[in-house]
């Protein structure tokens, strides 16, 4: 499945770093950076995370609310916000449901290798749950800064 802008985000309800739970049905009326990562505290993830940190704040300016989304469970999403003082909610989506509605689970390839992993991307929800752009293929630098331009245009 592919999301593209204009298309109606699928809902859906996650488990949380902290022990909460998280829906897009209960963020509506605000915009949602929803973005798509690999796995916690790894090289490409843990610079992405840090980048929404430190501009966290202009963020803020936009009325919109960053998640972070990723098949690791709750227990590393812990340790993981913690290690690096994460300001936003990670949400874990061990079961890969939300990854598929996303169509962010895909095939990929390494050193000849195919397996299946989250393909990073970026989603930005307007307040009427509608997507607004989408970001598939994300390199990391430079992103955090396109994704905050995207939410203080809309």
């Amino acid at each position: 499945m592919s999301i593209e802008p204009g298309s109606p985000a699928p809902d859906f309800t996650m488990p949380t770093d902290g022990g909460g739970t998280l829906s897009l049905a209960g963020l509506r009326g605000r915009k949602v950076i929803l973005y798509f990562y690999p796995k916690d505290d790894t090289s490409g993830c843990t610079k992405e995370a840090c980048g929404f940190r430190d501009l966290l704040p202009d963020f803020t300016g936009t009325d919109a609310v960053v998640v972070g989304v990723s098949k690791d469970g709750v227990a590393s999403h812990d340790k993981f916000k913690g290690k690096y003082d994460l300001p936003f909610t990670l949400a874990s989506d061990q079961g890969g449901d939300v990854c598929e509605r996303y169509g962010v689970w895909v095939e990929k390839s390494m050193y000849g290798r195919k397996y299946m992993g989250i393909d990073r991307a970026t989603f930005l929800i307007d307040g009427d749950g509608v997507v607004r752009r989408v970001w598939r293929k994300v390199k990391v630098p430079g992103h955090v800064e396109e994704v905050l331009e995207a939410a203080r245009a809309l």
